[in-house]
């Protein structure tokens, strides 16, 4: 149990929908939402395919865990080719959406094919159907949301959408579910624009069935006792956030800052969780509250206004409301990255990147590597439309925002990604991305593990595909040395391997700073048919990692794709305790490689497929 066994097909050109039952011996080797939907993805679809063509396809999926009373578990993914990197694409996100699919009955929706105009699909438990969805294209998720609620008659229906970003094709368009909840990496919500697919809406009131209610209970209450009483999941993250990280990581001296040129950022404090509690001149806080997704206990998401004299919202009465804060990667991509320490200017940024649909990190990200260029001569203001687009200039990021939010004038360049940004202006080594997706906030000579970590992910460069700050720096499992190398190729393989376990279940990762796979394994197996054990969890995961990995194989990248820009190789980091320091990757690759059990260039090895049945 606790898959509902039943898949959604929507072919878009033909306008049809129609239940499938799940593929269940795929669901015991790949158990949900990450890897049952790529394997899904990698069967049905050509890895040379264009991102952007019909023949793409996109996955809404929920893992086993999704829709029950386990911690955090309202996760949902969404499966496809990106078009920002052309590799697999799986992004995660949070809210209501992902428990509502499955309460409908559903483990995932596969679309494909292209509409001949903009649709949206309609699924209500077992009913589903493709509506005209002209009178919402040209629309914010924000206002599409509340549009097809007030359509639905149903104000707790639940909404994924994408806004002008996605059908305007930047390349970074997200799919915003709830208003401000997010797949919001690799260009997924531009795949869904591209189908002329607006939005899901969806209610489901079926429920959720466990295979064993009693046990599942039990581990589900020990699991959520460990949560409330360890100090990270406890009370770092209700109270600050992931902003707790920002002056931490700052004084480690691993704050990418003005395009990496720098590892630290004289405002960190600005911007940071301790900066949104402070009261401000007209007496309120940027932070109004937390709030948590569906079934979590940890609520580390953020609620807040930007105050209304600011330039950004005076005299603009629809952003003075309070809505989704920052968090630590949007603060960074659009406070420190761009040299800006102006919280309200970066709140009010954030909300623009939640309102139109795309993602605060590789905006920020790609606005930094502009302004480099804007400072070098490369760029001008006749390139800009007039904006100074310069290091520390609040205007000129809050003029970006709403320009990529629109794909105008500049906006359009911007929303290029700053690897097409920079190649175009003839400096592709200012692009700070793998697989032509922008870093996330960790310096990789500050941090050694998250290089490593950049470098291999399948999907570009990531954080949360192997989250070694967790032991590189808060000391979970265990405190490893961040500026040292050794040991790091068997770090950053046990965090790929658990976590993509983790997104698999429909759980979200944050738990795993309190609990290891031996506090999730006990949830699975009494909820999920098999046996579950930890064992069987980490070599499923192994097995999703590589599956990815062949995929993009197939698809044309390389071992030479595992890399980081020159930047973090030849130059040292200039202060901070990494401060002559540059990354070792040249000394982790080749053990990685080693210990993955793949080749010397990149290419995991026949007995390795054989014996996660791969081959």
């Amino acid at each position: 149990m606790s898959w509902t066994r039943k898949l959604l097909r929507v072919n878009l050109s033909t306008g049809t929908c129609t239940a499938e039952d799940l593929n269940m011996e795929w669901a015991q080797k790949y158990l949900g939402s990450r890897g049952l939907a790529t394997k899904y993805f990698i069967e049905e679809t050509d890895p040379k395919v264009d991102p952007l063509s019909p023949d793409n396809k996109l996955i809404m999926s929920t893992g086993p865990l999704t829709g029950t009373c386990a911690s955090t578990a309202g996760r949902y993914t969404v499966v496809t080719k990106g078009a920002l990197t052309g590799a697999i694409a799986c992004s995660n996100s949070g809210g209501f959406f992902g428990n509502e699919l499955k309460n409908a009955g559903w483990d995932m929706i596969i679309f494909e094919g292209k509409a001949e105009k903009p649709v949206y699909l309609k699924l209500i438990n077992e009913k589903a159907e493709l509506v005209d969805a002209s009178k919402y294209w040209g629309k914010s998720c924000w206002d599409t949301e509340e549009g097809l609620k007030a359509d639905l008659q149903d104000p707790q229906a639940r909404v994924a959408s994408i806004g002008v970003s996605g059908e305007q094709g930047v390349k970074y368009a997200c799919i915003v579910n709830d208003m401000d909840r997010a797949a919001g990496r690799s260009g997924v919500g531009t795949v869904m624009g591209s189908k002329n697919l607006k939005a899901v809406v969806l209610r489901g009131t079926r429920g959720v069935r466990v295979d064993d209610p009693i046990a599942f209970m039990d581990a589900t209450n020990a699991g959520k006792a460990v949560l409330a009483e360890n100090p990270v999941t406890g009370q770092g993250l209700p109270t600050y956030g992931t902003q707790v990280l920002m002056n931490v990581i700052n004084e480690m001296g691993a704050m990418p800052t003005r395009n990496f040129r720098d590892v630290q950022f004289e405002g960190a404090a600005n911007i940071s969780g301790e900066k949104m509690h402070e009261v401000r001149a007209d007496g309120t806080k940027n932070l109004v509250t937390n709030a948590a997704c569906y079934g979590c206990t940890i609520a580390c998401q953020r609620v807040s206004t930007v105050e209304r004299t600011h330039y950004t919202v005076k005299d603009r009465p629809q952003y003075q409301g309070a809505s989704g804060g920052l968090e630590y990667e949007a603060a960074w991509s659009l406070g420190s990255e761009c040299g800006v320490d102006d919280i309200e200017a970066l709140t009010f940024a954030n909300f623009i990147c939640n309102e139109q649909g795309y993602d605060p990190i590789s905006f920020g990200a790609t606005v930094g590597a502009a302004m480099e260029l804007f400072e070098m001569g490369v760029l001008t203001l006749e390139h800009t439309g007039g904006i100074e687009l310069k290091f520390g200039n609040a205007k000129a990021l809050t003029d970006c925002a709403e320009l990529v939010g629109k794909a105008e004038g500049f906006g359009g360049e911007l929303g290029l990604g700053s690897a097409r940004l920079c190649e175009k202006y003839g400096h592709p080594e200012l692009s700070m991305s793998v697989k032509k997706q922008e870093f996330p906030a960790y310096d990789a000579r500050g941090i050694q593990g998250m290089g490593l970590t950049y470098a291999t992910s399948n999907r570009g460069a990531c954080h949360l595909r192997s989250y070694t700050v967790s032991s590189e720096v808060l000391g979970i499992p265990e405190k490893t040395d961040p500026l040292e190398t050794d040991g790091k190729a068997g770090l950053v393989m046990a965090f790929q391997d658990a976590t993509a376990a983790v997104d698999s279940s429909g759980l979200c990762i944050f738990t795993t700073f309190a609990w290891s796979l031996e506090d999730i394994a006990p949830q699975v197996n009494a909820a999920c048919e098999g046996d579950w054990t930890v064992e069987s969890l980490l070599e499923c995961g192994e097995r999703i990692w590589n599956m990815e990995r062949q995929y993009n194989l197939a698809a044309g990248f390389t071992g030479k794709d595992d890399t980081l820009p020159k930047r973090l190789l030849k130059d040292a980091a200039k202060t901070g305790p990494a401060k002559g320091k540059v990354s070792g990757l040249d000394k982790m690759l080749p053990e990685y490689y080693e210990i993955r059990g793949w080749d010397a260039n990149g290419v995991p090895k026949a007995e390795t497929l054989n014996r996660l049945g791969l081959s």
